[in-house]
């Protein structure tokens, strides 16, 4: 009976709390505009996790800890997309699992840990529902809660009654009944609000109950031979591995891969860096377009050789010439990385700038910045894990940092720069595109619309210079809900006004009359 009594009260009162975050998620976000809410949410899911913690505040450094998580929720405040939301995700469950006491040490395995909490975040509220009720069926708890619901029966009933009957006596009740509109309350309770408030309670629930799966290894019986059985002949399986992937084929391996990356660096040091005329019938867009994947693709495969040829402790590794050449084959990767953001700068030169080209361009400096660690590693004798964490680390660091970019701004302002009706070079303008980048390119295609008026091609863009008047008034009406609201929309408002209030003119003064 004790453990029941024990386990009740921690259940109910975070499954209150969660309740009150389902309240608070659906005003803030049922049918609403998402922005500065996220943040103020994810506020308040911390503060209830450390709420149902009290035991966190024993800590000296407590609250290193909200501090750590304020600093990952900031880019909510700026901007909320799947990238800030997927970063304040990863925040909350690195907050909660150290405050229970479950976070490990490592970012590997943290990241680990990360990825078993969302998987196991769904059925979370399912399964402490199930455990819930079995324990209280156990100890004898049904009995108590049907008696507990039974007891209401009466008294709600007979309350039922006597507010009939004295909504038929005073007309003051009956007025105060009128008002309540039970189809509009009926109407409230809709599938789609149902599933939202269960999807919030799964979500929340599993934050203020962390847990992990645990998996249970099956451990497999001996299977002890008989005394007299002699072991089987091994084949030559190991021997074939020696040959194949021994010391002596990596050596080699290493010569002939720097041969051939020295050649296509030097290539890429004539025809890229060098200026040299290309080929007849091949231009610099075609050979830059057709060189950046493929390269990084190749940096890819050749930084997993190194990890399978240099293990950790392995006679490859400590071989003086192999590590050289190691060395000296990392670093040609490097420079085919430098040349493949080069080609890709070149093509965005010609051909404007995209989402997937300024994606690309964030990937080979993360896959240049793993060959560094790469390099790192071997140098120090650190373990795969370690290599593995460095580049979590770098991968978080770059992630976080993109958050505070406006991309769909850098993309309409270059696009504009670089267009040829701006500069006489290039191809024509997008501008299409750029309405479809959204809000952020309102300043870019301002400009654009501005050269425009003073050339002869005006007429051209008067149809979508309509369109972009359209969207800010859309714009505006949607920020005049405070539910709306960040940091970048709070500086393009600010630009908005100031330019209305530079191209709007003075209304007249009234004369008045005899004057």
């Amino acid at each position: 009976m004790t453990s029941f009594f024990t386990a009740a009260p921690s259940y109910c009162s975070r499954f209150g709390v969660a309740v009150l975050l389902v309240v608070l998620a659906d005003f803030l976000f049922y049918g609403q505009p998402a922005a500065i809410t996220v943040f103020l949410f994810a506020l308040l899911v911390a503060a209830a996790v450390v709420a149902v913690h009290p035991a966190a505040f024993s800590d000296g450094r407590v609250w290193l800890k909200p501090a750590a998580l304020l600093v990952a929720l900031l880019p909510l405040a700026e901007n909320v997309s799947a990238l800030s939301v997927a970063i304040a995700l990863a925040a909350l469950v690195v907050f909660v699992l150290s405050l229970s006491g479950r976070l490990r040490h490592r970012i590997a395995r943290i990241a680990g840990q990360i990825v078993l909490f969302w998987l196991a975040a769904p059925f979370r509220f399912a399964n402490d529902f199930i455990r819930w009720r079995k324990t209280a069926r156990r100890f004898g708890g049904r009995r108590i809660r049907l008696a507990a619901i039974a007891v209401w029966v009466m008294p709600l009933t007979l309350g039922a009654v006597f507010l009939a009957l004295f909504g038929a006596a005073n007309p003051v009740i009956d007025y105060w009944l009128s008002l309540i509109d039970l189809m509009k309350l009926l109407d409230l309770i809709q599938l789609a609000r149902i599933a939202f408030w269960l999807f919030v309670l799964a979500g929340v629930w599993a934050f203020l109950r962390p847990r992990l799966p645990r998996f249970r290894l099956r451990t497999p019986r001996p299977n002890h031979p008989p005394a007299d059985a002699q072991p089987a002949a091994v084949p030559d399986r190991h021997v074939v591995e020696d040959i194949v992937f021994g010391k002596a084929a990596i050596l080699r391996a290493l010569v002939v891969f720097n041969i051939l990356f020295a050649l296509q660096t030097g290539l890429d040091a004539t025809y890229l860096w060098g200026g040299v005329a290309l080929p007849d019938g091949l231009s610099y867009a075609a050979y830059a377009h057709r060189g950046a994947y493929p390269l990084i693709v190749t940096a890819l495969l050749a930084a997993g050789f190194v990890l399978a040829a240099l293990r950790p402790g392995s006679e490859t590794s400590g071989d003086p010439v192999i590590r050289r050449l190691v060395y000296a084959w990392v670093a040609q990767n490097i420079m085919l990385v430098i040349s493949s953001i080069l080609r890709l700068d070149l093509y965005v030169g010609i051909y404007a700038l995209t989402y997937w080209r300024i994606a690309a361009f964030v990937w080979m400096v993360l896959v240049a910045a793993g060959l560094v660690l790469i390099i790192a590693r071997i140098a120090l004798g650190k373990s795969n894990e370690w290599l593995l964490s460095a580049n979590l680390l770098t991968l978080s660091a770059m992630l976080y940092a993109c958050c505070f970019i406006n991309f769909a701004a850098t993309i309409a302002n270059y696009n504009v720069d670089h267009s040829f009706e701006m500069t006489g070079q290039g191809i024509p303008l997008d501008a299409w595109y750029l309405r479809s980048l959204g809000p952020g390119a309102f300043a870019a295609l301002d400009r654009f619309f501005d050269h425009q008026g003073k050339t002869p091609a005006a007429g051209a863009v008067r149809e979508l210079e309509g369109l972009r008047a359209s969207d800010e008034d859309w714009y505006r009406t949607v920020q005049q809900n405070w539910r709306a609201w960040s940091f970048r929309d709070w500086r393009l408002l600010r630009y908005l006004d100031s330019k209305g209030s530079l191209v709007l003119p003075q209304p007249p003064q009234p004369s008045l009359p005899g004057r």
